[in-house]
């Protein structure tokens, strides 16, 4: 059965993919989108923590980060959607980032300058008046709970970067539905239910795909936004001899425990805290969400098949993440079971996402997103808009990397930053942190 030739398929309907969708729909394509679930944001964009926050180790992962922010704060004219419907909401909490040798605070509060994040440096002094019932001892390296190292008195006190506009995203699953939305009004189709089994390819460019009912899905551009199955895809596609920066799934766990008793006024900030190896962020009905920041001192669970995660809590995940979120703040309640749910990401080697071509005509990846990309996402749509509006017309990106002029902060990000074939960075930051 062969349908309508789109001009674009996506394969892939989280919140990356429904982004892509969207933004190649307001250049005129026609754009079909396939996913294996059975809605947008219902694989791993549903376990996304939706932080929205700046500290990363690079400008280009900064401005990005700043930028997208703009984006959620004006979702719906991001969006233009007619009619009403429930939309996601971006809830401004301010994030702290706790003092640890893995991120440098003048390196940090360097690339903030450059990007035009407001921030605050605080000392151990204004973090126990700003964050009644913290302990800000320092306690580096993260070590394992059960080690009697764990509980050694601190080495001394931490001090913070503040950054008053981070905060939450309260439905990453809804966010990806209403990208979906605004893709579909414009003329976006989304396929759910369908499995890709093959790419089609002619000589050195791809052809399409097909899907395990038979369907084949003719187009000239296929972009593969498949999250944790993205290298599978890429193994469909023949493609990844000449990337130099490879992706695994690695299932992930976010716990839900009652906030302390001791807490801010205010709305209780995201703190991230490399210190110990875990994070926190508000979660509704007085809740808080804790995740872990996959400190050396931690195995990772690396997985073969996404589809084989359990994705419920186990209860080895949840005391190693609790406790250490405990320790730093005592007041914290610790439920007797764990309750949470557990995601699988795509992890680069660098961590640091691919947005690229590849050596396949046609074929793109936004890829290797970690779970640390939900926050971007809208603006990834663009990066993808711009890579295959460019290339498709002959421009060469791997000899000349694009750059993206941010409409709302003015930075210019160069697409370089994401190439498949860039250099692993040793010193990049590890972490999924939402």
């Amino acid at each position: 059965m062969t349908s309508r030739q789109p001009d674009v398929v996506v394969v892939g309907a989280g919140v990356i993919g429904a982004a892509v969708a969207l933004e190649l729909a307001r250049t005129g394509r026609q754009v079909a989108v396939v996913d294996k679930a059975g809605a947008a944001g219902h694989g791993s964009t549903s376990a996304s923590s939706a932080i929205i926050r700046f500290n990363y180790s690079t400008f280009a992962g900064v401005a990005t980060a700043w930028e997208a922010r703009h984006l959620w704060t004006s979702w719906p004219d991001h969006l233009r959607l007619t009619g009403h419907r429930p939309l996601a909401a971006f809830h401004r909490t301010g994030a702290v980032l706790l003092d640890s040798p893995a991120v440098a605070p003048s390196e940090a509060a360097a690339l903030f300058d450059r990007a035009g994040v407001p921030y605050e440096r605080w000392d151990a002094p204004t973090l126990r008046a700003r964050l009644p019932g913290i302990d800000p001892g320092r306690y580096w390296p993260p070590k394992p709970v059960d080690a009697d190292a764990f509980f050694d008195d601190p080495s001394g006190e931490l001090g913070a970067l503040y950054t008053p506009d981070a905060g939450y995203v309260d439905d990453p699953q809804l966010a990806a539905q209403n990208l979906a939305d605004a893709a579909a009004e414009l003329g976006a189709r989304f396929l759910f239910h369908h499995t890709v089994v093959a790419v089609d390819r002619h000589a050195d460019r791809v052809a399409g795909i097909r899907l395990a009912d038979g369907t084949r899905i003719a187009a000239p551009v296929v972009v593969n936004a498949a999250g944790p199955w993205s290298g599978g895809l890429n193994r469909l596609a023949g493609v990844g001899d000449d990337f130099t920066i490879g992706v695994r799934p690695l299932r992930e766990e976010v716990h839900q425990v009652p906030a302390p008793s001791s807490r801010p006024t205010g709305p209780f900030p995201l703190v991230a805290d490399l210190d110990l190896g875990t994070y926190l962020r508000a979660a509704p009905g007085g809740h808080l969400l804790v995740g872990g920041t996959e400190p050396d001192c931690d195995p990772h669970e690396w997985i073969d098949d996404p589809d084989e995660a359990d994705s419920r809590p186990t209860a080895r995940r949840f005391r190693a993440q609790v406790t250490r979120a405990a320790r730093r703040f005592p007041d914290l309640g610790v439920p007797n079971r764990p309750v949470g749910i557990a995601g699988v990401y795509d992890v680069a080697d660098d961590w640091t996402p691919i947005y690229d071509r590849s050596a396949l005509d046609g074929y793109y990846v936004a890829m290797g997103t970690s779970g640390n990309q939900f926050k971007n996402a809208p603006l990834v749509g663009r990066f993808l808009a711009t890579l295959i509006d460019r290339i498709e017309a002959g421009h060469d990106h791997d000899r000349s990397p694009l750059r993206h002029r941010c409409e709302h902060t003015g930075n210019v990000v160069d697409l370089g930053a994401f190439s498949r074939r860039r250099p692993t960075r040793a010193d990049s930051a590890r972490t999924v942190m939402g």
